[in-house]
């Protein structure tokens, strides 16, 4: 059968029984004896079942299921457990595990645990209908989602849209924050009217404050006639300042009257006119810290921040790539007249487990390339761009060291949950969500570890 079964156990008896049995029903199997060697085979190789021992030194079933889950949220994972430990076991399956079995294990029940899992795999991954019902299933205005990070912005944005208050949406590029954007203004009392966009990285400085409030003729060289600007063309409905940061100081006074008084005046006029446009702005810079630095106005940056909505990366929210892999496929077929139907497991599995740098727009990418240049209906490893061929997780040099396993794990398990709260701006409520473990199991870890 072309599934890899990886069984994790610590105890070698144990170990070669079940992986004995699982080679004669003809699966491919790999074996590891502890979590950390675990994790690290389903870095570097396909896996499709783990079924792991829930008690092991070092690392508990728990932490080992978010470990492989932040590899590649498609393995699923068996939870192997005494009769005890029953309850831990169902408290897995909540965290994600597919399934549990108790000890002794009944290496027949095994067989059918997997053959039920793989049956639903398959399943899942085989036609267009299924990807438009995936489509329905997580989209809200456009958005493809079913990760517990963007139920979360979605949450806020859904409970914000009917009203009017300013929102400032944060995150790195190509997150999709003009789509939270856009999902604001179409499920808000003003969807009837304008959504219109101002990007100030594309526009020059000179022309900015123009392109906002609009300019009377003659009002400087070129100025040939009146002009409305974006606050006069979003009348009545919703302007989109993206790239904020990128505003000078100087025009950033004339921003935060807008939206004190709301009313401004066109470049070389004296006329009061009244903005009845509700402002979302987006950044992908750190507002607080040029706050600081003096580089943005620390008044306009409270007035702006009225509703704050961050988007994660997309390597913090994996559960995202398959459903938004699937969209661009349908999309991109459709679009170029190409027979594209499936991936294959090498591709979908190099796939799942790249960083995305360029987050959603990134992955938008690669998928056109790929469907553009394919040249059978199976996209195979090699279709990819080799960056995402040739990527392997970064595992914060523990390679290189030179402490125990128990030390090098200990550093990366540190390492993540550095970057977690980082991401998550302190709260560790969020840090706990990306990590995939509760509140109070993080604050165990910073216990642990001295970290504040």
């Amino acid at each position: 059968m072309d599934y890899t079964i990886l069984v994790v156990e610590d105890e070698p008896v144990q170990l070669e029984s079940i992986a004995g049995f699982l080679l004669k029903q003809g699966y491919r199997v790999q074996k590891a004896s502890t979590p950390a060697h675990a994790l690290d085979i389903a870095r570097q190789a396909v896996v499709d079942i783990v079924l792991s021992d829930f008690r092991m030194p070092g690392m508990s079933g728990v932490e080992l299921l978010a470990g492989l889950k932040n590899i590649n949220p498609a393995i699923e994972v068996i939870i192997m457990t005494a009769y005890g430990s029953v309850e831990s076991a169902i408290e897995a399956m909540k965290l994600g595990a597919a399934d549990y079995i108790t000890k002794p294990v009944d290496l027949h029940l095994i067989q059918v645990l997997i053959r039920k899992i793989l049956e639903r795999k398959q399943l899942v991954s085989e036609n267009s209908l299924l990807r438009k019902q995936l489509q329905e299933r997580f989209s809200f205005k456009g958005i493809i989602s079913q990760s517990p990070a963007m139920a979360q912005v979605l949450n806020i944005a859904g409970r914000v849209a009917a009203s009017s208050a300013t929102v400032l949406i944060t995150g790195e590029t190509g997150t999709g924050k003009e789509l939270v954007a856009k999902a604001l203004h179409f499920s808000s009392p003003r969807r009837d009217k304008p959504f219109i966009v101002a990007n100030c990285a594309a526009l020059a400085e000179s022309l900015l404050e123009s392109e906002l409030f609009g300019h009377e003729k003659g009002a400087f060289t070129g100025a040939d006639r009146l002009r409305k600007g974006r606050f006069e063309t979003a009348e009545g409905g919703t302007l989109f300042i993206d790239e904020l940061g990128e505003i000078p100081l100087s025009l950033q006074v004339k921003l935060l009257r807008v939206l004190q008084e709301r009313t401004f005046e066109r470049v070389g006029s004296s006329v009061q006119l009244h903005a009845d446009v509700r402002i979302v702005a987006a950044t992908n810079r750190d507002l607080e810290s040029m706050v600081r630095e003096g580089s943005f106005r620390a008044d306009l940056y409270y007035r702006l921040n009225v509703v704050s909505i961050h988007i994660p990366p997309l390597r913090e929210r994996r559960e995202d790539i398959r459903p938004l892999l699937d969209m661009f496929l349908m999309k991109f077929t459709a679009r170029n007249g190409e027979q594209v139907t499936a991936l294959s497991r090498e591709a979908l599995d190099s796939l799942l487990k790249y960083s995305y740098p360029g987050n959603v727009r990134e992955l938008e990418n690669i998928v056109e390339q790929f469907v553009v240049l394919s040249r059978s209906p199976v996209i195979m490893r090699d279709d990819l761009p080799m960056r995402v061929r040739e990527y392997h997780p970064d595992l914060s040099g523990s390679r290189e060291s030179q402490g125990s396993l128990v030390e090098q794990v200990e550093a990366f398990e540190q390492a993540m949950i550095t970057d977690a709260l980082r991401s998550a701006g302190q709260v560790q409520t969020r840090a706990a969500e990306i990590l995939g473990i509760s509140e109070r199991h993080l604050r165990y870890k910073l216990r642990k570890y001295g970290m504040k």
